[in-house]
């Protein structure tokens, strides 16, 4: 399965520790040209399509990526699908592996990337899936990352006697219904390695091998999100690149709301980003769809006396969730709150949560949070008197916890 390199990827040559040759690896590198560098070991199946689709996810995050073919020794190349004939010839690699010399090639792909002028600092740190999973763990052991993520690992309960060399944050992702890692195997892995200083090892409930694997049979998008967002945090806080989420946030409301520009507005987000507004289902995936909506139904559709009053702010590694009062008259007509519902001139004040998630330092998306109810309760579309819901008062109560409470549990 062949995929084209993008401008900011190719195959670089990388020398084996042994002197006994060389091997490709895919080179993957962020549009600002230069951060951290990771190192990206292999699933099973070779440096395919989806190890390069990974590594350009991560190079989207801000890090130099290199994925080094560590089937070179057997057979230079091995690109792989999921088709049974493929999985067998998949298994035959994995028993021909050498684990030993692997580990040298993830250390000698660190060495090469301190060595690129793309990558700060001399940072370098380890992605692993899989077969790459145990790698990244014994990387973890054996070699000088900063920094070592490993998902489904296989085989790592029979290295835990190396656990005391540990030398840099490690964290691991497990999945329960794991046939390659059964329950005895992953207790004994959350039981050695549990509690060590700079050691995590999250355990995905129901879910199977390869659960971050897009497009897989087990594939698992909430677990999947989950364990990216805590490999970032892990990354980030050792080898950084280090963005001001915050800042970054503002200038894309500023745009939004006060300058009111819709290409601004763009420009602060990932080339094939996502909004979306959960009470109403309004928004847009990828560029053109979001473009066409902040046009025709957001960014010039707001009131002129449109406000947002922050109220608090959690900045995590890669997102940031604010909380707001959001205020308006309502003087015109709202598509994305109100879609279809004509200017009623009410007043609304209503908190609002906003859920935004970053890939480098752009937005990837935007999941916005309210009380539609009280919404329609303050623009006179629903009775309070009739149903339990509650209209300005939630907000005046958000700023002001003395209010009365319960009001709705005495009718």
């Amino acid at each position: 399965m062949q995929q084209k390199e993008s401008p900011a990827s190719r195959h670089v040559r990388i020398n084996a520790l042994d002197g006994s040759g060389s091997f490709n690896a895919y080179l993957a590198v962020p549009a600002s040209g230069s951060g951290p560098g990771l190192v990206l070991a292999q699933e099973i199946f070779g440096v395919n399509a989806t190890m390069r689709e990974v590594a350009d996810y991560y190079a989207e995050e801000g890090y130099v990526v290199l994925v080094p073919d560590l089937f070179w020794r057997q057979q230079p190349d091995v690109e792989l699908g999921y088709t049974p004939a493929d999985w067998e010839r998949a298994f035959g690699f994995y028993k021909g592996f050498d684990e030993a010399l692997g580990v040298q090639d993830i250390q000698a792909c660190l060495n090469a990337l301190r060595q690129r002028p793309e990558v700060t600092d001399g940072k370098a740190g380890v992605l692993g899936f899989c077969l790459g999973g145990k790698l990244a763990y014994l990387a973890a052991c054996r070699t000088d990352a900063d920094a070592v993520v490993g998902y489904y690992g296989v085989g790592i309960e029979a290295a835990l006697d190396e656990a005391e060399r540990i030398r840099c944050p490690l964290t691991l992702h497990v999945a329960e219904l794991d046939a390659f890692c059964p329950p005895e195997a992953r207790q004994r892995i959350v039981q050695a390695l549990g509690g060590r200083p700079g050691v995590a090892v999250h355990v995905y409930p129901g879910v199977d091998h390869a659960f971050a694997r897009k497009g897989g049979d087990h594939f698992h998008r909430a677990s999947a999100l989950m364990a990216h967002e805590r490999s970032i945090a892990t990354l980030k806080s050792a080898i950084g690149p280090h963005f001001d989420l915050a800042a970054l946030w503002d200038k894309h409301c500023e745009y939004e709301f006060a300058t009111r520009n819709v290409d601004d507005t763009m420009a602060t987000m990932v080339a094939e980003p996502y909004v979306n507004h959960i009470p109403t289902m309004t928004g847009g995936v990828g560029f053109s769809n979001l473009h066409a909506f902040y046009t025709n139904h957001f960014v010039n559709s707001n009131p002129p006396d449109t406000s947002l009053t922050p109220i608090s702010r959690t900045v995590g590694a890669s997102q940031v969730v604010d909380e707001m009062l959001f205020c308006f008259t309502h003087t015109t007509e709202i598509p994305w709150m109100l879609p279809g519902v004509r200017p009623t001139g009410r007043r609304v004040e209503i908190p609002l949560l906003a859920v935004v998630k970053f890939r480098g330092d752009k937005l990837y998306h935007e999941h916005i949070y309210w009380d539609q109810a009280s919404v329609l309760v303050q623009v006179g579309l629903l009775d309070p008197a009739l149903l339990p819901v509650a209209g300005v008062e939630t907000a005046r109560k958000l700023l002001d916890e003395t209010l009365p409470s319960n009001e709705l549990l005495k009718r």
